[in-house]
């Protein structure tokens, strides 16, 4: 099928309809991810910081909140209450002693990749039949535009200073504790903690699930 000029297979009308399923999509995997986490003292967004810190390893608060895309002051609550879960530690940075590095603790490791197992054996389900190619295709299309409306963001930011990072709002949450040794104490959210959050890793799987 060929791209027309501002036709119904056009780039710019298939991006359109992109950009209309993410938010859907996002509510949805931020509502699967709470289900997920029910019982662990988690929200999604501090499930994604923990896959942050997993993937790239310790980080400054600052890193963590430009690599989640936010403000820093949710970001530091969502630090302070894993380090109270026993999840992440607080550890010298040599680069900068006013700015410690944030980095899991064994236990958080331990959940951090009991929920990555989970969502990768779901992923292979709901991804059965779907070429890599396709799938590294969107990743690819999603990149661009994130870079691009990351660009225009920034030259709106130039122009009438800079705004804060607006996510989504909560959704309510339902779930299961991952199958670990030992399970983080529940602790009570502060309303503080209940700021908007990023798109957590999709969820996919019950936790324990073998990849």
């Amino acid at each position: 099928m060929s791209v027309t000029e501002g036709g119904a297979d056009s780039a710019e009308h298939l991006a359109y309809e992109v950009i209309r399923r993410l938010w859907p999509l996002h509510r949805t995997v931020v509502r699967a991810v709470e289900r997920e986490l029910s019982g662990t003292g988690l929200t999604a967004g501090q499930r994604a910081l923990l896959d942050t810190l997993r993937t790239h390893g310790p980080r400054t608060v600052p890193e963590l909140a430009r690599a989640l895309e936010l403000d820093r002051q949710p970001v530091q609550r969502w630090v302070n209450h894993a380090r109270e879960l026993g999840l992440l530690e607080a550890v010298p940075n040599p680069a900068h002693r006013r700015s410690p590095l944030i980095r899991l603790t064994p236990e958080g490791t331990e959940v951090a990749s009991a929920l990555q197992r989970s969502e990768a054996a779901g992923l292979r389900r709901m991804l059965a039949g779907v070429p890599a190619a396709d799938v590294a295709t969107a990743l690819h299309v999603l990149d661009r535009l994130g870079e691009d409306f990351r660009a225009l963001a920034r030259e709106d930011e130039a122009r009438s200073g800079p705004s804060r990072t607006a996510g989504p709002p909560r959704e309510p949450r339902t779930l299961q504790t991952p199958q670990t040794s030992r399970k983080p104490r529940k602790l009570r959210t502060s309303p503080a903690d209940r700021a908007p959050h990023p798109t957590a890793a999709p969820h996919t799987g019950r936790h324990g699930a073998e990849a």
